[in-house]
């Protein structure tokens, strides 16, 4: 069989990209279930230690896993990704690579609740500084923000719990102003409904345990990174273009041109951190991705039925999904995620926190869990749960208020969802 077509569709990428069978070979990804690799001679290892292009040990890489980066790196449009063991993970990786003590970063004030306690907190406590900017800023104001120890801004496609939507254009050319990479976390949208790279972005994260993986089978992250950078024109990374003394003196730029921030994430960071998957995880990875675009469509599909009911009834106050025609970032969302704008809707409920407690607990289709993107329905009330260590003034700039619900829209019989969240709402 001849390697999938670069130039060939997404949906096409989802099911032949990163693996190819050879004659006789197993038609679908093997699990390598080694940590080990056995050579024929010690030249050969040193070889892969100076450009290391294959797997040599699985704290680094593992064939399995290697065929799942490559495909998620051919959907991203980037040059290469390695995956990690959460999307946490993933989203400390793809900073720490650019940053060290003393360094700042500037990031967009609606995102994750995870993330903003890792950046606002724990990179605090590496010295790390995290500047928060509203997306809705101009470009001057983000400008402001930005220090001469600045390395990067960091934003998401769309926003989990806000449901904002990302303006990467606006972001990549303030970034790339300041001669800074822009890093785009795409998890809701996956590279399906979105591709930033083709916006202006340079590296691309994932919560893999969302929709690429859709089944609620094991966490996992992945980092893609663009190759659109110009790591020695920034002159902003001596990291990237003077010698690793931890690596026999390599300078990324120089022996991995495009390559240089992946390379640098598995050969620095995962080395140390240690937080790559099992091969069995990416085999999982690999089965969600299959069917990825079939998911994506009907996601689509049922969420938007689901927020044209929620729009009807006089139990909810608001109804946050960028795909209606009156939402505030309906504009932006035509202009980024034309296919549609993932399965999860954020509603606020009349009577608050109470209120929001009766109707969660009434559901019986739809479960209650501290998950999102799954092929099952359910829904989390994120002030009491991802979003619990966060300030008033936090949840207020994220987005969140007490009567807050995130509903994850899954692929059941649509008509047996809209059942279900009527009959709750009838106990509201």
């Amino acid at each position: 069989m001849q390697p999938c077509n670069p130039n060939a569709k997404l949906e096409t990428k989802c099911l032949h990209a990163g693996y190819t069978p050879k004659n006789g070979g197993p038609g679908t990804v093997p699990i390598v279930q080694s940590t080990t690799y056995r050579f024929d001679s010690t030249e050969k290892v040193a070889e892969l230690f100076d450009m290391p292009m294959e797997p040599m040990y699985s704290r680094f890489a593992n064939p399995t896993c290697d065929a799942v980066e490559q495909k998620i790196a051919a959907l991203e449009g980037g040059v290469g990704a390695m995956l990690t063991s959460s999307g946490q993970a993933a989203s400390l990786l793809s900073v720490l690579n650019l940053c060290s003590a003393g360094d700042s970063i500037v990031s967009v004030s609606t995102i994750y609740g995870g993330t903003v306690n890792l950046f606002g907190v724990t990179l605090k406590r590496f010295g790390i500084e995290c500047i928060w900017v509203d997306p809705l800023a101009d470009e001057e104001t983000i400008s402001q923000a930005i220090k001469p120890n600045t390395k990067l801004i960091f934003g998401e496609t769309i926003a989990n719990p806000a449901l904002t939507v990302f303006d990467i254009e606006k972001f990549a050319k303030i970034a790339h102003a300041h001669q800074i990479p822009l890093i785009v976390d795409n998890t809701f949208a996956t590279p399906i409904l979105c591709r930033p790279i083709e916006f202006g972005a340079d590296i691309v994260i994932h919560s893999t345990t969302k929709y690429m993986d859709g089944h609620a089978l094991q966490c996992g992250g992945v980092i893609v990174d663009g190759g659109t950078f110009d790591w020695e024109k920034s002159g902003k990374f001596p990291d990237f273009t003077e010698p690793d003394k931890s690596y026999h003196g390599v300078v990324y730029t120089r022996e991995f041109g495009k390559m240089a921030y992946i390379i640098k994430a598995r050969m620095q960071l995962m080395r140390d951190f240690g937080c790559y998957p099992a091969a069995h995880s990416a085999f999982l990875l690999n089965l969600g991705l299959e069917t990825l675009p079939v998911r994506m469509k009907q996601y689509c599909e049922n969420a938007m039925a689901v927020a044209k009911m929620l729009k009807q009834s006089d139990k909810i106050a608001s109804v946050t999904y960028p795909n209606l025609p009156d939402d505030p970032y309906h504009e932006m969302a035509k202009k980024y995620l034309p296919n549609g704008t993932c399965g999860v809707i954020s509603i606020s409920i009349k009577g608050g926190r109470e209120a929001a407690v009766r109707f969660m607990d009434a559901l019986q289709l739809a479960s209650i869990e501290v998950h999102v993107a799954d092929i099952r329905t359910c829904v989390l009330h994120p002030a009491s749960a991802t979003h619990r260590q966060l300030t008033e003034e936090q949840l207020k700039a994220a987005g969140i208020d007490g009567g807050l619900i995130r509903i994850s829209v899954g692929l059941e019989n649509i008509e047996d969802i809209l059942a279900d969240l009527q009959q709750a709402l009838e106990r509201v």
